[in-house]
């Protein structure tokens, strides 16, 4: 019984810590751009800059199996590599999603050589469709088929400070 009960308070003292460092800081001015998106995939973040200077830093959830890079279809990794931002969904069936260009030609290439589909459509993301009440707490395991998943708050604001086109770069 007294197992259970500590269990319980330390489940709650982990989910209140996480909340508390995920505070939302203030928003980006609308007048400032992202031009260039760095995703530290060890760390959890993503990192919005300007002019190689860092203006938002959000915690992010990744691929079920976070280490390692995309190889093919199915294995729940997040590609690591320098991509594009190379179109948008308002319609998704996660809040809103911005297409990242993975597969390059030699990941095509590579995955045609192991006689595997490389996927595709990862994306930087919110959360699913009528579940934007889960906030933060997304964030206490890694959920997504590849994808990089914030707060629909948080896709909200990367919506607006990233234009098509802008560089992001995933390291492991």
């Amino acid at each position: 019984m007294k197992l259970k009960v500590l269990l319980i308070v330390l489940i709650i003292l982990i989910i209140a810590i996480i909340i508390q460092s995920n505070r939302h800081s203030e928003p980006i001015p609308k007048e400032i751009r992202a031009d260039y998106i760095l995703v530290e995939k060890s760390a959890r973040r993503l990192s919005l800059l300007h002019d190689g200077v860092p203006i938002k830093f959000y915690q992010v959830a990744l691929g079920r199996v976070p280490v390692g890079n995309k190889e093919q279809e199915g294995d729940n990794r997040t590609p690591e590599g320098i991509y594009k931002i190379d179109r948008r969904n308002e319609k998704s069936k996660y809040h809103l999603s911005l297409h990242i260009s993975y597969p390059t030609p030699a990941e095509i290439g590579a995955a045609r050589q192991r006689g595997v589909s490389p996927g595709g459509d990862i994306m930087i993301h919110g959360l699913p469709n009528g579940l934007g009440y889960i906030g933060d707490s997304h964030r206490l395991t890694d959920w997504t088929a590849g994808c990089i998943a914030v707060t629909n708050e948080e896709i909200e604001e990367i919506w607006n400070a990233v234009a098509d086109g802008t560089a992001i770069e995933i390291r492991p």
